[in-house]
């Protein structure tokens, strides 16, 4: 439910509205108020903690059609047990902060232009640009132009709680430091663990 409405920001909106009032016909005020209060204000409650179940995901218009505004700074779409995907938005002369994740990034840019710094070296990017990041390398991308950047990655494996939302850079940057937006302990096992635990096999029955 989350993602028809995230996906559907491209659209004008008077079409996105209808969009959201057909997805969320019983949406009461007293549900809406507890979706936005401090205790869930970083997370998104219709979004799965467990395991992924072994189904199609699927993300139409992610390079023609993102949303060109957009009040999130970071979104999980997905978390796999090998992999996650994140949907960012970086303001006007906003940044994604300087970091080094234990975990590999490719970054996919599909509005917007910035300059990328890793390991000391800076590099342009603009809408269509792929770039990675080995795990344990400093990054930093900054936004350079006038309209937001816009951007999808993918970590392998996970990097942040199945259910994140952060509205604001500030946001996760409080929950990190608090130690709240954790990758679950299923998404960092190996291969042989998945495997001993059922979570996968190769006959694709479950």
């Amino acid at each position: 439910m989350s993602l028809t409405k995230t996906l559907t920001a491209s659209l004008s909106r008077s079409t996105a509205s209808t969009l959201r009032r057909q997805a969320f016909p019983a949406l009461g005020s007293s549900t809406r108020s507890l979706c936005t209060s401090s205790v869930l204000r970083a997370k998104d409650p219709n979004m799965s903690t467990g395991p992924p179940k072994h189904e199609m995901q699927y993300f139409p218009n992610m390079i023609n059609a993102m949303p060109s505004e957009s009040a999130e700074f970071r979104r999980v779409l997905w978390t796999g047990l090998y992999s996650q995907v994140v949907l960012m938005t970086v303001p006007v002369g906003g940044d994604i902060g300087d970091e080094v994740h234990t975990v590999d990034q490719a970054l996919t840019f599909t509005s917007g232009v910035g300059k990328a710094t890793i390991n000391g070296k800076d590099q342009d990017v603009k809408a269509g640009d792929l770039m990675v990041v080995p795990a344990g390398t400093q990054h930093q991308f900054v936004n350079t132009g006038p309209t937001p950047l816009i951007l999808y990655t993918i970590y392998s494996p996970a990097e942040h709680d199945p259910r994140t939302v952060h509205k604001t850079k500030e946001e996760g940057d409080e929950e990190e430091e608090a130690g709240k937006d954790e990758a679950p302990k299923w998404s960092r096992q190996s291969q042989s663990e998945n495997e001993k635990a059922g979570l996968v096999n190769t006959s694709g029955k479950y």
